[in-house]
C-alpha cells in the first residue's frame, strides 16, 4: 500500500515578505481614511513630488473644486482627492 504524505515547505523569508506587504497595504488604506490631506501628505501617499502634484493635479479644475483654503494653507478631503486623482491619471 502506498502512503502519501504531503509536507508543505515553509519559507520563513517569503512569509515575512508577504506579511510586510499586507501590512503596508493596510497602512496605506488606513492613511486614506484621513479626513483631509495637504500637499505634503499627498506627496507622501502618492510617491510624487510636490512640484509634480502642483503641475499635474492641483491646477486641475476638479481638484480646485474640492480644495479647502485658509490663508495660504490648502487641504483636500482625502477620499474625494483620491477619486479625483484616479480620474486624472486614468486620462493620461
Amino acid at each position: 500500500m502506498l502512503s502519501t504524505t504531503a509536507e508543505p515547505s515553509f519559507d520563513n523569508q517569503t512569509a515575512q515578505k508577504y506579511v510586510k506587504k499586507k501590512l503596508n497595504e493596510a497602512i496605506d488604506e488606513a492613511l486614506w481614511e484621513l479626513w483631509y490631506v495637504d500637499a505634503d501628505k499627498l506627496s507622501a501617499l502618492t510617491c510624487m513630488s510636490k512640484r509634480w502634484l502642483e503641475d499635474e493635479f492641483f491646477c486641475d479644475v476638479r481638484m480646485r473644486a474640492i480644495e479647502v483654503r485658509k490663508v495660504k494653507k490648502r487641504w483636500w478631503p482625502a477620499k474625494e482627492a483620491r477619486e479625483v486623482m484616479k480620474e486624472i491619471t486614468s486620462e493620461w
